[in-house]
């Protein structure tokens, strides 16, 4: 190029030209949707606008990945960006926490005495929950006082930071691991930081282990073909099971009839009862294939939060199966501390209790959700003293398959389901005429047959979803390998056939996830 040519070509490049480009309106228009918060479109897995940020995310991060602290520093920042357009100037309050935890482990760690060392846990304990009873429970605390003591506090309007339960519960397991001489208080600010705020497991999880995560930051992640197949196919996995099953089951029945159940007929409430169920496990499972597909990309490797729970044959098999990183948090930092097992059968009961009564509340401030984790804690302590009885071994029996397993199986999803009510509903009210009109039914065939009619195709997507959750784990670890090995360009048709689809079926903008108001 010469000389005259490069000067016109600077010419574009003035201030004022520059300056005129970004002040047109369209432009403008056309961006700032991509950068500034929006509370009525927050960003979302699956949605086209993060599937643009993403791929502008990952063309950069795959020119820097090798790149330690650049990269540290890059993926931080688009973490913290990530969560500004998911929850708004929140993501203030998610800087404070990592400071304020890294600082506290660092005072955990060095203490000299044992102490120092409880009482700086115990800061970082009493802290973290102080926040997190602050945004979830003030409101639901107020309104138990004015109903019990006949007072009228009026209840500040408090606005619940999206995913403030997982990276609370995150700082507070690592915390207790140093105290505990698990793990080493992480030297590196920016390593801590890259932790707490990752992006794929900030808002919903899975509840990522500080011993588990914190070693492959000290490499260069190994991004093999084979990850980026298994990437791409969680990925996947979750938009079918969020915007194809999950979402269209929810707008199209569930929605309506838990609105006003006595409005329908008891076998559409009952159908509604097996489509929430059906709901939760796409929606929560769904963010959690993407969740870990999108860190596979990266070349991270996040715990598996969810494994077919559906086909468990008693409760405490759901558990091992069902948001398993929250299932075992609560195990490790709250039943063993309790005294687990150890201290004879009834306390092992009151424990179980107890923890599900928590589990429940985590879930939200409601005593709805307290009878849910209530309801599933009375089945835990159930099944014990009967394999007591029986002399069974429940942990023998996981995944093992025999002659009664269906049975079993028919008798743990019902209870799933019939609990799920709970969860579900707006209130006690509603739930209870939920399970009031369901008890109602009889059974009358040609009125069946008519009432699926009417939902053939919402039933047709619930059937879909328990079609691929039965579907045998070699099955689809075949189909994933397969997917995983292809050619580039069947990946590429694979993902925009799935994307047409997904798009074309959802009838809305793609719905928030569930678990975002945990």
């Amino acid at each position: 190029m010469d000389k005259f040519s490069m000067d016109k070509f600077l010419s574009y490049f003035t201030f004022d030209k520059i300056n005129q480009f970004f002040s047109s309106s369209e432009i403008m228009d056309l961006l700032m949707p991509y950068f500034i918060y929006d509370k009525s479109n927050p960003l979302l897995f699956g949605s086209g606008m993060f599937l643009v940020i993403f791929i502008v995310f990952f063309t950069i991060y795959a020119t820097i990945y090798n790149k330690k602290t650049l990269r540290t520093i890059y993926v931080l920042l688009f973490s913290l960006f990530f969560y500004y357009k998911a929850g708004g100037l929140f993501v203030f309050l998610l800087i404070a926490v990592t400071v304020a935890n890294y600082l506290l482990s660092h005072l955990i760690s060095t203490a000299e005495t044992v102490f120092l060392r409880k009482f700086f846990l115990a800061i970082a304990i009493i802290s973290n929950l102080t926040i997190l009873g602050y945004f979830k429970y003030t409101g639901f605390f107020i309104a138990n006082i004015n109903e019990f003591a006949k007072t009228e506090f009026l209840a500040p309007n408090i606005i619940l930071p999206i995913g403030i339960s997982f990276y609370l519960f995150q700082a507070i397991s690592y915390c207790t691991d140093v105290y505990k001489n698990e793990i080493e208080a992480e030297k590196s600010f920016l390593n801590f930081s890259f932790y707490l705020c990752f992006f794929p497991q900030l808002v919903a999880g899975p509840i990522v282990r500080a011993k588990e995560f914190m070693p492959q930051l000290q490499s260069t992640p190994k991004i093999t073909n084979l990850d980026l197949g298994n990437g791409l196919f969680l990925i996947l996995l979750g938009l079918v099971k969020k915007t194809v099953i999950s979402d269209f089951v929810s707008l199209n029945l569930v929605d309506r009839i838990f609105f006003s159940p006595d409005l329908y007929t008891p076998f559409e409430n009952l159908l509604a009862v097996y489509g929430y169920t059906m709901q939760i496990y796409c929606d929560f499972s769904g963010y959690s294939d993407m969740a870990i597909g999108l860190a596979l990309l990266l070349g991270y490797k996040l715990p598996i939060n969810f494994h077919t729970p559906f086909k468990s044959k008693n409760i405490t098999e759901f558990w091992r199966r069902w948001h398993i990183s929250l299932s075992s948090w609560l195990r490790d930092y709250l039943y063993i501390p309790l005294g687990g097992n150890k201290n004879g059968k009834i306390r092992t009961y009151i424990n179980l209790f107890i923890v599900m009564l928590i589990g429940g509340l985590w879930h939200g401030a409601s005593w709805k959700f307290v009878a849910w984790g209530g309801l599933h804690g009375i089945a835990l302590i159930i099944e014990r003293i009967i394999c007591k009885i029986f002399k069974i071994s429940r942990k023998k029996e996981d995944g093992k398959f025999n002659i009664f397993s269906p049975f079993f199986i028919f008798i743990t999803f019902h209870f799933v389901a019939f609990s799920f009510i709970f969860f579900r509903a707006a209130d006690f009210q509603t739930a209870l005429n939920v399970i009031r009109q369901i008890l109602r039914l009889t059974f009358e065939p040609d009125k069946f047959l008519v009432l699926v009619s009417c939902h053939k195709l919402v039933i047709s997507f619930m059937l879909f979803g328990f079609f691929i959750h039965f579907i045998p784990e070699k099955i689809v670890e075949k189909i994933r390998n397969s997917f995983a090995l292809s050619p580039i360009w069947v990946k590429i048709l694979i993902l925009g056939i799935v994307f047409r689809i997904s798009y074309s079926v959802s009838t809305s903008d793609i719905q928030p996830f569930i678990y975002f108001q945990f």
